[in-house]
């Protein structure tokens, strides 16, 4: 199928974070039809003219989904919550690529289960990272400077001066529950208050983090086969309060092993998104739409199936794609 005639359908396409979606989509092409579905679509007719292209539809989850009303879709992006499943079943059963931005690790058993007695088409991508797969693709990217990874400490740093939608707002009071870690080898759901962590952050204050069952934890895992790894949620006040400005968003990855080189170090990356929360998981989205279409440099993947941020989005030139979005990313080595 020809670009200009790809459909995506936008769960949530007017709350925050579907709107930073649709405007990074439109930005970059033109010719792409987005329909921004949700409860009340007239508080996206605005956003609609002004993307052009685009149009929206209602979409109430509780009265159930009819696909037929939203004419051809290509890719369904959920950026809202979905406890039934209906929108994952339906496009498996449909062969519709999508998105899903909104699971902890203890919920996506029954889309697994699913894909392994279904024939999957399309790309299915269990995006529910922290914003959408950010730390894990950066991680992924620094990972191929170390022969040797013993750990990976990620944090995520909410600043509650960041305007959210509903979406996060309804997931902060949640966060803080069981959490699955990755301690000296062993996989445990382990309880997040009990198990919380001191973070250095940029300016040399120090800050409380508890662990999240992000994706990301068992992602990094995968690629790094290190023995440690977790992520951590903290609030407080972001590098861009601190500077006096708007609130931003912080990603902390802090990765110790043995460089290629032989040496053994301590690296740490912040990634900082000035315009926070809702606009950083969108680029999150946003590259991996690219990677299920093919766009941005990458290629089409060759068969359907279960996929994550990591493994449909190359982390090949990733740093300097992030900074065209005007993240901020700076490195330093400490011990």
């Amino acid at each position: 199928m020809e670009l200009h005639k790809k459909r995506i359908l936008i769960v949530g396409g007017y709350g925050l974070v579907g709107t930073n979606i649709a405007r990074l989509i439109r930005k970059e092409y033109k010719s792409i039809e987005l329909i921004l579905a949700g409860r009340n679509p007239q508080n996206g007719e605005v956003l609609a003219r002004e993307l052009t292209n685009a149009e929206t539809a209602y979409l109430n989850l509780e009265d159930g989904f009819e696909l037929s009303l939203y004419g051809t879709v290509d890719l369904m992006i959920i950026a809202v919550e979905d406890y039934k499943n209906i929108l994952r079943e339906t496009a498996i059963s449909n062969g519709i690529a999508c998105i899903t931005i909104t699971e902890l690790a203890e919920d996506i058993s029954p889309t697994i289960f699913l894909s392994l007695h279904k024939t999957v088409s399309s790309p299915i991508v269990l995006a529910a990272h922290w914003q959408a797969g950010i730390i894990t693709l950066v991680a992924k990217q620094l990972a191929a400077r170390f022969s040797e990874i013993n750990s990976v400490d990620t944090a995520g740093l909410y600043d509650e001066l960041d305007p959210v939608g509903p979406l996060v707002a309804s997931q902060v009071d949640s966060f803080v529950g069981r959490a699955l870690l990755r301690q000296d080898g062993n996989w445990q759901f382990a309880d997040a208050k009990e198990n919380a962590r001191t973070i250095r952050l940029h300016d040399d204050s120090s800050i409380t983090g508890y662990p999240m069952s992000t994706l990301d934890v068992p992602s990094i895992a995968a690629f790094t086969n290190a023995q440690n790894v977790r992520f951590d949620f903290i609030t407080g006040k972001s590098i861009g309060s601190k500077n006096g400005s708007v609130a931003s968003h912080d990603l902390y990855i802090d990765i110790e092993g043995v460089l290629i080189s032989g040496e053994k170090t301590k690296m740490r990356t912040i990634i900082s998104d000035p315009k926070g929360v809702s606009h950083l998981t969108a680029i999150g989205v946003f590259l991996i739409m690219e990677g299920i279409f093919g766009l941005g440099g990458q290629s089409v993947p060759q068969k359907g199936g279960i996929y994550l941020p990591e493994t449909i989005v190359s982390t090949a030139n990733l740093m300097s794609r992030l900074a065209e979005f005007g993240l901020n990313i700076t490195e330093e080595n400490f011990n």
